[in-house]
Formats: structure tokens, sequence, C-alpha cells
């Protein structure tokens, strides 16, 4: 591999940190310091590129490259795939996963078929109220928590009393999800890693048990504030846990001056033609909306987005992939591989 590219140890994660604070303005660009992401680090262009390889012949790489304004990050996608067609054997095709709608014409303009995949949604603080109709179910369901006796600390997520606490209930989580069920990666937060120092984790407790956690992680950029990162609940967890973790983490960092928390991406959410530009492909767009009317079984984008909505985000947006030379079954089956949706 490379001295352009590769997983990010030591030092490597504080530079790539100090890239992600000098031009990331993407809400969920902290998924970029993942476990096994691999970091190409900018050379005709400072900044960074996040990608995993599958196989000798498939790329998939996490949001636009990042870097500072269209033109960095054009010039440093470019540097990309010629490193990637410098390569010894078959060149690899590109396919990027959570492309802002901003960078579209990145993609565009270089031949990509680009379809949006979902929403992402935002919540500014200073706007943010609990009272009226819109919050009316959170605050139903905060009632109800505290009425069972549910109670929210934020831990240290590296106290090895906690940890404990934190693998019991992913072990819970998992199976009640089904023994089929695997955890999601490359697109989502994880516990541990190189982030683990740069998130905040709220814990909640129910009869002397850790019943729930939520994490957050850092956002910069324009919108800056924490990402809703990681979500855990134990099928013990009395009704309406979740959200009162959210809104006592909410409410923290609001006192704390945070501008914004992000909620993250729904995939197959808020897919609307309008927001589809001219370069995407047909067939996969109407791939996408069967997927969001009838593929429960597959992905559970209508629950993920009603608790998403029922905050009233100030900010909902279309997040979209890219596909080199056009959509392929391999691509789209290694981005989903990915992503460990199959």
């Amino acid at each position: 591999m490379s001295a352009g590219t590769g997983t990010v140890p030591g030092h490597s994660t504080a530079r790539a940190l100090e890239l992600l604070r000098a031009h990331a303005d993407h809400p969920s660009a902290v998924l970029a310091l993942n476990r096994g992401t691999l970091r190409y680090t900018g050379r005709t262009a400072e900044g960074l590129v996040a990608h995993t390889r599958r196989g000798r012949r498939h790329v998939v790489q996490f949001a636009a490259p990042f870097a500072a304004g269209p033109d960095g990050r054009g010039r440093l996608l470019d540097e990309f795939l010629a490193h990637l067609a410098a390569g010894r054997g078959p060149v690899p095709r590109l396919t990027a996963a959570q492309v802002g709608r901003d960078d579209v014409p990145l993609y565009a303009e270089r031949g990509f078929a680009v379809n949006q995949v979902g929403s992402t949604y935002g919540i500014d603080l200073a706007r943010f109220t609990v009272r009226g109709k819109p919050l009316a179910k959170v605050r139903q369901n905060v009632n109800r928590a505290r009425r069972e006796g549910v109670t929210v600390v934020e831990t240290d997520p590296g106290d090895p009393g906690d940890r404990r606490e934190l693998d019991a209930i992913d072990a819970e989580w998992l199976a009640a999800k089904g023994r089929h069920v695997k955890e999601l990666a490359f697109l989502v937060g994880e516990r541990g890693g190189p982030a683990a120092a740069l998130r905040r984790t709220f814990l909640a407790r129910h009869r002397g048990r850790t019943v729930g956690y939520v994490t957050y992680s850092p956002v910069w950029g324009g919108r800056p504030g924490w990402l809703y990162d990681l979500t855990r609940r134990s099928p013990r967890a009395p009704v309406g846990t979740v959200e009162l973790v959210n809104l006592t983490a909410l409410t923290r960092f609001r006192e704390e001056g945070a501008p914004w928390l992000h909620l993250g991406l729904t995939p197959f959410a808020g897919l609307d033609d309008r927001y589809e530009p001219a370069c995407a492909s047909r067939g996969l767009a109407r791939a996408l909306r069967l997927v969001a009317e009838h593929g429960r079984l597959v992905y559970p984008a209508g629950s993920q987005e009603a608790f998403k909505l029922k905050w009233a985000p100030h900010v909902v947006e279309p997040e979209y992939v890219a596909f080199q030379h056009g959509v392929g079954l391999p691509a789209v089956w290694h981005l989903l591989r990915t992503t460990g949706a199959v």
C-alpha cells in the first residue's frame, strides 16, 4: 500500500483529526476515523479521503473528500482517482456513499451516476423547544420513562465497569434483532477505535441496571455541534428510554453552547424526485423507492425516520450515493457488503 493511503494508527490519527477539524463540513465526518477505514492524504490539495477496499475491483468511499472548498475537494478527488488507476492490477471502480448535496456536481462532472440514498436531519439548539405540538410525542415518552424510574447519566466509556455494562447492552440488542442480524459498519459509529476519546456516552439506568445508551460524536464545519451516533437499547428498557437519553444530552449540549445536534442519515427516507440530479440512474431510483415503500425487512427506514422527525428537526437534507462508470450490480453488492447490510 502506498504512503498516501492506509489505516491511521498512532500519530496518523492526530493528523487525520487535524484535517477533519480544518476541512470537514459533513455532519457524520467523524466516521472517517472508524477502525479499519483507510485514509488517503492529499498531496496536491490538503485533505483526506476516507475509504475501504472490496477486493481488487471495488473501492467504497465515505462522503466526498474532506478538503477546503469545492475546488480543493475536486482536486483531491481527481488525485485519488489517479492514485487508484496507478495501482497494480485492474483499476478499481469507486463508489462514494453519503455524499452531500453540495458535492453532487463533483461526481456528476466526472461521469458518476448519482442518486439520492436518504436524508439527514439536524436540530438548531438555539431554536429547539420541547414545548408545543411537534414535540408532544417526545414529552409523552420522556414522562413515561421518568415515571418508570429511568435515570440518565453521562459516563466514561473507558471505565472497565461501564465498558462491561455497554458490552452487555450490545449483546442484548443483537440477540433481540435475531441471529442473522449483523451490526452495520463503515457508515455508522462505533465504540472504541481511534475516535473513542472524542465521543460522549449517556447511559440509561432502570432499577439498578443499565438498559440503554447513546453515544455522541463531534461535528465540525458550518453547523458544528454533536452527532447522535450510536444507540443501543435493551428489550427490558421502558418506553421512552431513548427519548429521555437524547433529551438529557441535548439539554446539556445546549447549556454548553453547542449550536447543533445532528441525527444522522436515514437510508431510503425522504426520497423525492426533486432531489434527483440529471445524472441519476432511473433504474436505481425506482429500486430505492421500492425498498423505501416495502423494504421493512431490508432496513427499518420508516421507524428511524419517525424517531428523527418527532424531534422537529430544523434541517432535513438529501444525501447521495455516486457510482463511477454507472450503476452496476457488483458495485451495489460491494456497497451493501461494506456497510454490513448483507
